[in-house]
């Protein structure tokens, strides 16, 4: 398990950032899933001198025909007229989760996007590495909004990767929720592994995500759903990512790794339960980053997604995240720029704030080994158990 990037040198690796302010048009009021999370993600990224270190390619909306491989038109146009109508009602629009608003089509449209230009980024080799926090949106389904999800930027990113000649693609989702809208698509796809790592479904939305969900048809065995018990916290949370996803994602010989890295599973998260801290999501996308070196050529798509600590959680979880993509990770002892938190001083912000872009806390995981009776363990077990053999790998060897 990597704790920190061992693979981040002094030149770093190759990387795109697609990111423009107009993301932050995608913007639903008074609602968890604030644009200023994203605002003040890049504002830290900035001060730190993140930024330097990737090309920042600007977002183009995502165009009607591409936006058919992933949504039906009749969705696609009640989008269209919910972006105009501000008490339309339908198709999972205009729900709490979901409320409508004044130009919500094209502000989806640029999300997806923006996923699918870091997808072909990283297929055509313009730069190895690239992210966009903005996407991973997960939920939406081909005929419905869902989650907060409007439009499903990583199912239309997988399909750019598909379309560009990409034969198999691992798609490992670490958000608190179970990645269902992306399962839903692939889900007899065999070109496309669905990893979703998630709190346990009979205790969170959206309520799928079991371990016996593995795929049908000849994709059998290619969905793969770790429910995590609720308080699980790093050095559990990490534990079980290293018991499934490598084997899993080596096994499956992907093209390329793309990664929705919601940081809802913050302990100070209002919406789950989970107990990480960013030191620990920290530790998870260096062991993404490893995994994509070690499985797929280095070639790394990562997405956003959920994550409502908006002060204290998401700014300096994806900073770190940025951080990571482009091979030069951040030392969690490092101050958080005074300009920062004067700039958030300056806005009416009187809520404390973190002074450091860690929590002081090292993740010292355990490895898994078979015959544990905790819930955790359980848990592992009846993930590795229900997939592992379908992949060809033994679930009882803590080997694969």
């Amino acid at each position: 398990m990597v704790m920190g990037s061992d693979l981040a040198t002094a030149e770093g690796c190759d990387a795109t950032l697609v990111w423009g302010r107009n993301y932050l048009h995608y913007d639903f009021g008074e609602h968890p899933m604030t644009p200023i999370r994203l605002d003040l993600t890049v504002s830290l990224a900035t001060e730190l001198g993140v930024l330097d270190h990737l090309e920042v390619v600007e977002p183009v909306a995502a165009g009607e025909e591409r936006l058919l491989s992933v949504h039906s038109a009749e969705y696609l146009d009640a989008v269209r007229r919910a972006s105009k109508d501000p008490g339309y009602h339908g198709y999972g629009l205009g729900s709490d989760d979901n409320p409508v608003f004044a130009g919500m089509y094209d502000a989806a449209a640029l999300i997806a996007g923006g996923s699918a230009q870091a997808a072909l980024s990283v297929w055509q080799g313009t730069n190895k590495h690239a992210v966009n926090i903005a996407g991973g949106l997960h939920h939406a389904m081909r005929n419905s909004a869902a989650g907060f999800c409007i439009l499903n930027d990583v199912v239309l990113a997988i399909r750019t990767l598909l379309d560009a000649g990409a034969q198999r693609v691992a798609y490992v989702d670490i958000d608190v929720h179970h990645g269902d809208g992306v399962q839903a698509a692939f889900y007899d796809d065999p070109r496309v592994l669905t990893i979703s790592m998630h709190q346990d479904p009979r205790t969170l939305y959206p309520g799928t995500g079991m371990p016996t969900e593995v795929g049908k048809g000849a994709a059998e065995g290619t969905s793969i759903n770790l429910s995590l018990p609720p308080a699980t916290s790093d050095d559990g949370w990490l534990r079980a990512f290293s018991a499934v996803v490598p084997g899993a994602v080596h096994a499956f010989r992907p093209d390329v790794l793309v990664t929705q890295c919601g940081c809802d599973t913050h302990h100070e998260d209002p919406l789950a339960d989970l107990a990480l801290t960013v030191d620990g999501q920290r530790a998870a996308y260096a062991s993404l980053h490893q995994l994509a070196h070690s499985a797929a050529q280095g070639k790394w798509l990562a997405l956003g997604g959920g994550g409502y600590g908006v002060l204290r959680c998401v700014p300096r979880t994806w900073t770190h995240l940025i951080a990571e993509v482009s091979g030069r990770s951040i030392d969690p002892a490092t101050e958080v720029p005074h300009r920062w938190i004067s700039d958030l001083r300056a806005r009416g912000v009187r809520a404390e704030l973190p002074t450091a872009m860690g929590e002081g806390r090292q993740p010292d995981p355990t490895p898994w080994v078979p015959g544990g009776d905790s819930w955790l363990d359980r848990s592992i077990w009846a993930t590795r158990n229900a997939s592992y053999p379908l992949l060809g790998l033994d679930p009882a060897d803590p080997r694969d």
